[in-house]
């Protein structure tokens, strides 16, 4: 028997859990998990021999919380598949024109000539995809390879041995009632045991996080840093739309300053048009929204011109890691390996992870497969420790060794110094400056106190370009059973009244994308309100909450958004 605290005074005691025992478990079924499930198959069947292959996906099918531009350089995924296009996957927009703009006001713009930006920068041969409908062909892949999925189950509770190994991970229960006690439609979750287990959670998954901290993985490294990703799908008029162009900007609407990001807009097949926003989370004005940001840049006549007289389709968000190397945790620890984004594998300067996720699994895989090829388990543990040096070997050690320095330069230089230092760090020395800059301020704690800030006054959105909060949530099909333990934990109820909202006007209300925290005033009480219903698990309260008093878990499994093809 265990138990589940739901209140300081209230423990619900959990019954036994049934037990599904596998050689490996793949917590998370997005281009890294996936990948290594299928090159481990792969292994397999090169060998003559056979592994029990378990994923467990949260969302209710592969692809419904996958969220990403995204622009697909294929060099991991002709590893994997070298006929890729053969067995169909779905990559159908090579990229035809491909642009850069500094943006400098609300309707003016100037185009970067090709030599000043950095090659990294450059997408000839890329491919403008639907980074989810990509997740389910791998998906379709991996399960013709032999291997489980199981959608629709979180991975709620890390397991581990006397020994501090882990051995595999508990999925959540379904059916508790918001007090934490048994419904009519209870089911207790699974004890799913693995020789060892890989975590491709993405950005900022709640157990790489516990996993992190809890074998020191992070020692010696800076602060992990992230963005966060607002992103609309549109269908636009025929004229309009140009398959293949790629566009990126920089400037307003965050400025040249020391709040930095960048925009984007791709246009893909069938009329449609990916545009979103991403703004760094180390911004330090509290009054500041990237929601707002990014529904206000949408009417700069650079996008403007794109979108008027279409339809807009789907909306979501989602954290990026955005640290580099200087951010890359250890990535073995006894009994698992942590692969993709849940590392931090993203290439900040290439605006791309994709293709260093897959990469990662690929590598995860051979250390896997030889580890699992030694009966003792000591043994296996050293040889999976090889899967470090194997990445460091790896074209992805060389990327973000060349990229190391573009992050923190925008950091502590802003936008525009930054982006000349970019210039000179990548097309002068091609990435090979001497020195390795470092950013040791975490994100949360780089806001500043709000008297000591501008307030900003966002223009009401118009229902044509740009909209609210409420009816975006809305068309990223996000749906949580109500009647269930908040997933979104205080660990101090007091500190969002009692300090936040005294010292930062409680940014809460701000920086979540999907109008999850509020303050409700009446003449007399103020109260901290939490719409979890409403979350799609971007995880950007974990990250930016300035007292680190929100602490993200999994909702119950399936719940969130349901991306169509995003």
């Amino acid at each position: 028997m265990g138990s589940l605290k739901v209140s300081d005074s209230e423990t619900v005691i959990l019954p036994e859990r049934e037990v599904m025992p596998f050689d490996v478990v793949i917590v998370g079924a997005g281009p890294a998990g996936l990948s290594t499930a299928c090159k481990l198959a792969q292994l397999c069947q090169d060998h003559e021999t056979s592994l029990d292959i378990c994923v467990i996906e949260k969302g209710s099918e592969v692809g419904a919380h996958i969220l990403s531009g995204a622009v697909l350089q294929t060099q991991a995924l002709e590893e994997l598949f070298p006929d890729w296009a053969d067995m169909g996957a779905p990559i159908n927009v090579t990229v035809a024109d491909d642009q850069v703009h500094l943006l400098l006001s609300g309707s003016s713009a100037i185009r970067l000539p090709s030599l000043l930006v950095p090659s990294a920068l450059h997408n000839d041969g890329n491919h403008v995809i639907s980074l989810g409908n990509l997740c389910r062909w791998l998906a379709e892949q991996a399960e013709n390879l032999g291997v489980q999925l199981f959608t629709g189950f979180t991975a709620a509770e890390i397991l581990y041995d006397d020994n501090d190994r882990v051995i595999g991970i508990a999925t959540g229960d379904m059916g508790r009632d918001k007090s934490g006690n048994e419904k009519g439609n209870f089911e207790a979750g699974y004890e799913v045991h693995a020789r060892y287990t890989v975590f491709a959670e993405g950005c900022r998954g709640h157990l790489g996080k516990q996993l992190i901290e809890k074998f020191k993985l992070d020692s010696g490294k800076t602060p992990q840093h992230y963005g966060i990703g607002i992103k609309e799908l549109w269908e636009i008029p025929e004229e309009q739309h140009q398959p293949g162009k790629v566009l990126h900007g920089v400037g307003w609407p965050l400025g040249l300053g020391k709040t930095t990001g960048g925009s984007f807009l791709y246009h893909l097949d069938n009329r449609q048009v990916a545009i979103g926003l991403i703004t760094d989370l180390n911004y330090a004005n509290p009054w500041l929204s990237p929601f707002d940001e990014f529904q206000r840049m949408k009417h700069h006549p650079l996008f403007s011109k794109v979108l008027n007289g279409g339809k807009r389709l789907s909306y979501g968000a989602r954290a990026l890691a955005k640290g580099g190397i200087q951010s890359l945790p250890k990535l073995v620890f006894p009994g698992g390996i942590l692969v993709g984004d849940n590392a931090g594998f993203l290439n900040f300067l290439k605006l791309k992870g994709t293709h260093t996720a897959i990469k990662s699994g690929l590598l995860a895989a051979d250390s896997l497969f030889a580890a699992m090829a030694l009966n003792q388990k000591d043994q296996g543990e050293r040889v999976l420790a090889g899967y470090e040096e194997m990445v460091k070997a790896s074209w992805i050690h060389e990327e973000l060794q060349s990229s190391r320095n573009v992050a923190p330069a925008m950091h502590k230089f802003g936008t525009l110094m930054g982006s000349i230092f970019t210039f000179i760090d990548q097309v002068v020395f091609r990435g090979k400056l001497p020195f390795t800059l470092k950013d040791n301020v975490p994100d949360h704690a780089a806001l500043k106190r709000a008297e000591d800030c501008s307030p900003i006054k966002y223009p009401a959105p118009d229902n044509t370009l740009s909209f609210d909060k409420l009816s975006s949530v809305y068309i990223s099909n996000t749906n949580h059973e109500e009647d269930q333990p908040c997933h979104l934990q205080l660990i101090d109820e007091d500190t969002p009244i009692g300090f936040n909202l005294a010292e930062y006007d409680e940014p809460a209300q701000r920086y979540c994308p999907a109008g999850v925290y509020e303050i409700i005033r009446s003449e007399t009480k103020t109260r901290f309100q939490i719409n979890a219903q409403n979350c799609v698990h971007c995880k950007t309260c974990d990250i930016k909450d300035p007292t680190q008093n929100i602490v993200w878990n999994v909702p119950e499994g399936g719940g969130g958004p349901n991306y169509p093809n995003m």
